[in-house]
């Protein structure tokens, strides 16, 4: 994850697969052929889904087909086929997801200091012969060889390295005795690939090498946000970035059913986290804000839509109740509206001050019409917690009657 979203301040659009090369991916996020910044943002948004919460390939393809719909990408390669479709998310959510735990687990060897390195072969059904008779082979951990073939290696490629103390720990952990030095000829170059026998081409080079410091620091800033998504990685990002970043977290069709499933659970007594993010305030967001409450931090610092457990029973309290709201010319608020919030932020009609909290609190209203009905969302500012917090919910009219 540290790794992954240390790339996300530097979206990078490509026309092919080797517009970055090797290391460059170190530092950049890229699909090839996705040019557009909102496009790109919600494409590393997703991956990012994928990587945090262990998503499956074929959640990752609903997602993905859904962002390129919604986006308008068309022509990119794979787009023709059901086969090419399957091939193309494939490659993006395999290669991701590889190179972020390959980083990853680079950062955690160099942590732990282990003086050998054990190459794992992933026991693939259809293996890679090379990668095959690499298993077992345990090198000190600055043998050149590593700088080439710490894997994945190529395409697909499942293999790991596995870190050890002294040679009877390397054995435990499916070391080979004897089997300490790479075959003869390990460094040939293959001369169709550009790379070693048994590398693919682009790929002779260690993930996360350039990076592992950066990886080391920002794998501990997860601790101190543990209920928000990628924020403590935002302070470097520049704002555009960052902002299409934000606005990417609150399109996806996720977010908002996370938000449901959250305000579902909390209804339903079961233990919850403190808040639940809806992504970061946009810079335009931020100003409108910071001007209407007199607030000024809200410029200065990255602040984010937030729901919490305590107002969602209160929603329900004082608008959940549809026939009390129905004499007010209103519709009871249900767990459903939740999926909504995202949207609502997203594509305000308007925003306004809404003047006090009880608590003496700046409050905004944010409102938008969603066919018949009109959403008001109140949020509350909070400094401390640097976020805007929803403090109540209602819906102005009525759906229409459906007669036979």
């Amino acid at each position: 994850m540290a790794f992954f979203r240390g790339k996300l301040g530097n979206l990078v659009p490509t026309a092919k697969w080797d517009d970055l090369w090797k290391s460059q991916h170190d530092r950049a996020f890229m699909v090839a052929g996705a040019a557009k910044a909102d496009l790109l943002a919600d494409l590393a948004e997703a991956v990012d889904k994928a990587i945090a919460e262990g998503e499956t390939l074929q959640d990752f393809r609903k997602r993905f087909a859904e962002i390129v719909d919604r986006r308008g990408w068309h022509g990119w390669t794979g787009e023709a086929t059901r086969a090419g479709r399957a091939w193309r998310t494939r490659i993006i959510y395999q290669t991701n997801l590889a190179t972020s735990y390959a980083a990853g687990r680079l950062a955690q060897l160099k942590e732990a200091g282990f003086k050998l390195w054990i190459y794992r072969h992933s026991r693939a059904e259809h293996p890679r012969l090379q990668h095959l008779a690499w298993d077992g082979l345990t090198l000190p951990a600055d043998h050149p060889f590593w700088q080439t073939h710490y894997p994945p290696s190529g395409w697909g490629c499942r293999c790991r390295v596995v870190g050890a103390d002294g040679p009877k720990s390397a054995a435990r952990l499916g070391g080979k005795p004897g089997y300490t030095a790479p075959p003869a000829g390990w460094d040939a170059i293959d001369p169709k690939t550009g790379e070693q026998v048994g590398i693919d081409k682009g790929w002779g080079y260690m993930p996360g090498a350039t990076v592992v410091d950066t990886v080391r620091a920002l794998a501990r800033k997860t601790v101190a946000w543990p209920y928000e998504l990628a924020k403590a990685y935002m302070g470097g990002v520049p704002e555009d970035v960052r902002d299409a970043l934000a606005l990417a977290v609150r399109s996806q069709p996720e977010t908002g059913e996370a938000v449901r499933r959250y305000a579902q659970a909390a209804l339903a007594g079961r233990s919850v986290d403190p808040y639940r993010t809806m992504g970061l305030l946009t810079t335009a967001e931020a100003e409108t804000i910071a001007a209407m409450t007199g607030v000024d931090a809200i410029r200065r610092e990255m602040y984010d839509w937030a729901v919490d457990a305590s107002t969602v029973r209160k929603v329900r309290k004082d608008h959940g109740d549809d026939a009390a709201e129905a004499m007010q010319g209103q519709t009871g608020v249900v767990v459903e509206d939740y999926a909504l919030l995202p949207r609502i932020i997203a594509e305000a009609d308007r925003i306004e001050y809404g003047g006090m909290s009880d608590v003496g609190r700046p409050v905004v209203r944010v409102v938008k019409r969603i066919g018949e009905m009109e959403y008001w969302a109140v949020f509350e500012v909070r400094g401390r917690r640097r976020m805007l917090a929803l403090q109540t919910m209602w819906i102005r009219g009525r759906p229409p009657i459906i007669r036979p």
